[in-house]
């Protein structure tokens, strides 16, 4: 047998989406977009902004990690290059 149950799939090494979006500005070879305001996302979304776009959670993938599960790609630089190479 081996691991079983869920899992949670992320990287090892949690980012905010500050984090992500600068991240991803590296990858793209484009400058990190200016964040849009809460107050501005509440206004088009609603209460559903707050629950889906503003809250956060750190989520590690602790299950993998004690199952001894080697990630290929543990930072978020290492995994947008390899999700974006051509």
């Amino acid at each position: 047998p081996g691991p079983s149950g869920p899992f949670n799939v992320s990287l090892p090494t949690p980012v905010t989406n500050a984090e992500f979006s600068k991240a991803l500005g590296r990858a793209l070879h484009r400058p990190a977009v200016i964040p849009v305001p809460p107050a501005a996302l509440r206004l088009v979304y609603g209460q559903l902004a707050d629950e889906l776009l503003i809250a956060s959670a750190k989520v590690v993938p602790a299950g993998l990690e004690a199952a001894g599960y080697r990630f290929r790609y543990p930072t978020i630089d290492t995994a947008l290059a390899a999700a974006l190479r051509d």
